[in-house]
Parts: C-alpha cells; structure tokens; sequence
C-alpha cells in the first residue's frame, strides 16, 4: 500500500515563517482611525463648494426626470436624487486629471461632482451629438478619458474588475494615481467583484473599491438580499480593511476619502469603503418603488437629507438664507440652460453608427 502524501520539510518551515493569518486589527486600524476624527475641518470656502456641487446634482437629476417624463430621454435613466453626498465628498478629495474613476449606470452625478459641463452631460441624456459620448451611450454609458472618468457601465459589477484595471494601469506606470471603483449593494453580491478583490489585494493595487449601500439594490431589502449586510466587512477575507461611512454627510465622506486615500497612496493596497445612502427615487424611472413605504422616505428627507444638513451647517457659519436662495436660482438656470443646450442640438448623423467600434493599433 502507497503511503499517503506528506509535506516537504521545505513546505512546513515556509508554513511555519508565513504572516499570521488573524489580521484583524490591522483591518479595524482604518475605522478607528475614522472614528477618531468623523468629521472634514472644511473652511467656509469648501463648505460653499460642496453644497453647490450637491446643490447642482439634485436640480440636473430632477430636471432629467422631467425631460424623461416629456420622452426626451429615452432608455434607461437612474437617478442620484438622495445620494449626492457620496460622490461630491469622495472626488473632492482626489487629484483631478490624476486619479481615475470608474463606477455603475447611476452615473451622471459622479460627472457633475467632477465639474464635467451639464450641457455635454443632458445632452448626452437626449442621445445628442454634442453629448460627451456623441449621443451613443445615454444615461448609463458616459466617458471622459480628459478626467480620467471611464464610466458609466450597463453590465452590473462590471466595473469593478474594469477597476482593477486602472489601477494596475497607474501601477504599471507609476504615476501615483489611485483609482476609485463604485458600485452598488446589489453589484456587491456579484462573483466578479470578489475575483477583483482577491487580484487587487494580491498585487497590492491603488484601488478604492466604494460600495454606495442605498438599501434597496433594484427592488430588494439588503436584509433579504445579502447574508452579510455590512459589506464593508467583506474584504476581510482579502485582507483589505473596510470602512463604514454615513453616505448622506458629506463632511464625514471627505473625512473618510481623506483616510482611505492616505492609506492606499502610501502603498498598502486596496481600501473598501461602504457608504450608507439613500435614493429617494425608484431603482429607474420606470420603478414604481413599491416596495418601501412612503413614511420611510419622507424621514429620510426630513432628518437625513445631506443639502438640508449641509444648508444647516452653513446657517449655522453665518451663511444667509438670502444668499443660499440666489446659489440656488443660479444653479437652476444653469440646469435649464443646459436643457435647452440638449433640446437645440442636432442628432447624431447616420455615419456615426461606424465610429468607436473598433481601436486601429499601428
């Protein structure tokens, strides 16, 4: 009889010199150093910037929903409306024109957050030509390689291995970039978002994986959905530390961004941030949203919502109410000059259909 397989000395003593599996404290050391400091210390200047920005997201979203309603968007169309937060207090922390984004279908307030035009953005909604995708990729597929902004992406959790991809990319070339990969609870429960997991932390890789945690993915409770629900736990496997945010304070998103950035510039690998949000609208337009109660998102809106708490913060700097009106009123004919941009545009021409399907190399 064969005796059975045993290991090599060689085998046992490498087993005996690897890490010690139990890497939990380094993983809670990123939370802690969180809790520590919650908030940005943002100047007034800042504060001012952040609420525009907010400010701008939720009028272009509820203008789009109009333009939707009117059949000037056609397709799909999800919008950021309750969420504004998230990506306002994590892009304002990177390097713009440096770093690289990448995140889902939901995706035109990550563009407006990095100051991208409104005109392009509509116009692209209402498949017109002078859209930033020339009018081919509408609401869910929107480019600007200029802002390093790669989408935009239909397919759920594509992105994130996409992501994985980028940051090899500043990797490979060694220009200090990070690269910041969104993605929703519905895509968290995706296989390929656990292969990247697994590839970015084995190659150390400067990626931010966000998971925006809005509760609800296309029409189901995380609780009924997720057997973990607290997904910024589900890198531990990984070793990647994770990171709890409340999404709807901005204050607190910038003070995390700031943290998890820190920690992947200075070369200690991938982050997972998860951040607790809320969307006020259907999954898309055509969700009727049935499956939460009205009472529910009234209270969101009354006590959570992040440009009311933003609005507060201000007043409470000495900010007039006067003042925060007109920031109003201005950006609103921002949005309706950028509507009416899209609306006067011409449509793409026929030949367009042939261009950007392949790349030529020489």
């Amino acid at each position: 009889m064969a005796k059975p397989a045993t290991r090599s000395t060689t085998a046992k003593k490498a087993e005996a010199e690897a890490p010690v599996a139990d890497n939990a404290p380094a993983l809670r050391s990123l939370q802690d150093k969180f809790e520590a400091s919650k908030r940005y210390d943002a100047t007034d200047a800042e504060l001012l910037k952040f609420y525009e920005q907010m400010l701008l997201i939720r009028r272009f979203e509820e203008r789009a929903g109009q333009l939707y309603g009117l059949g000037l968007i056609g397709g799909f169309c999800h919008l950021y409306i309750g969420q504004e937060a998230v990506a306002v207090g994590l892009q304002s922390a990177l390097k713009e024109g440096h770093d690289s984004v990448i995140t889902g279908y939901r995706d035109h307030g990550h563009m407006l957050a990095y100051g991208i035009d409104p005109k392009v953005i509509m116009a692209e909604l209402t498949g017109r030509a002078a859209g930033i995708s020339r009018g081919k990729g509408g609401s869910m597929h929107m480019f600007s390689t200029e802002h390093k902004f790669y989408g935009g992406h239909g397919i759920v959790g594509a992105q994130v291995p996409l992501g994985a991809g980028l940051a090899f990319a500043h990797q490979y070339n060694e220009d200090g970039g990070v690269c910041m990969a969104y993605f929703g609870d519905g895509a968290a429960n995706q296989g390929q978002v656990y292969e990247t997991f697994n590839m970015a932390a084995l190659w150390n890789l400067p990626i931010i994986f966000v998971v925006e945690n809005n509760g609800y993915a296309m029409g189901t409770a995380v609780s009924r959905g997720s057997a973990e629900t607290e997904f910024y736990r589900r890198g531990t496997a990984f070793r990647i530390p994770g990171m709890s945010v409340n999404g709807m304070n901005v204050l607190e998103v910038r003070q995390a961004a700031e943290v998890a950035l820190e920690h992947v510039r200075g070369g200690n690998g991938p982050v997972l941030m998860e951040l607790h949000t809320y969307r006020y609208r259907g999954h898309s337009m055509s969700d009727p949203a049935k499956y939460r109660s009205r009472d529910e998102v009234q209270e969101m809106r009354e006590k959570h919502d992040p440009i009311e708490g933003l609005k507060t913060e201000l007043i409470s700097r000495g900010v007039s109410e006067d003042s925060l009106k007109e920031i109003d009123k201005t950006i609103r004919a921002q949005v309706s000059e950028a509507a009416d941009f899209a609306e006067n545009s011409p449509e793409p021409e026929m030949p367009e259909l042939y261009t950007d399907v392949l790349v030529e190399r020489y």
